[in-house]
C-alpha cells in the first residue's frame, strides 16, 4: 500500500522518495477455532512535504487504495485502513488526515 501511495504521489509531482514517505504497519489478530487469524491491518504513513501540497496529498490518499494490488486482493477478507500525516520539511508535525478503506 505504501508503494502504491508513493507512486501516486510521485505521479502528482510530490517527492515521496529518499525517506520522505515512511510507514508503521500494525495488525490485529483474533483466535478462531484455536488458530490466530489476522482481522485488521492499519498502515500509518508519514510524509515530509510542503504544507502547500496538503490538498493533493489528502485527495491522493482518498483514492489510491483501489489502485493498489495488495488492497484489492485483501480488502474483502480483512479490514485494511490507512492514514497519512503530513510533516513539515524540518520535521515538525502538522495536521493528520485519516481515511478508512472498506
Amino acid at each position: 500500500m505504501v508503494g502504491t501511495f508513493g507512486g501516486a504521489l510521485e505521479a502528482r509531482g510530490i517527492d515521496a522518495g529518499g525517506g520522505k514517505l515512511t510507514a508503521e504497519v500494525t495488525g490485529e489478530v483474533e483466535t478462531e477455532d484455536g488458530v490466530l487469524v489476522i482481522r485488521r491491518v492499519n498502515v500509518a504513513m508519514r510524509l515530509a512535504a510542503p504544507e502547500g501540497r496538503r490538498e493533493t496529498v489528502e485527495r491522493t490518499h482518498s483514492v489510491y487504495a483501489m489502485h493498489c494490488p495488495l488492497y484489492r486482493t485483501l480488502h474483502r477478507a480483512i479490514q485494511l485502513t490507512s492514514s497519512v500525516e503530513l510533516l513539515a520539511r524540518a520535521g515538525a508535525k502538522t495536521k493528520r488526515g485519516e481515511i478508512e478503506h472498506e
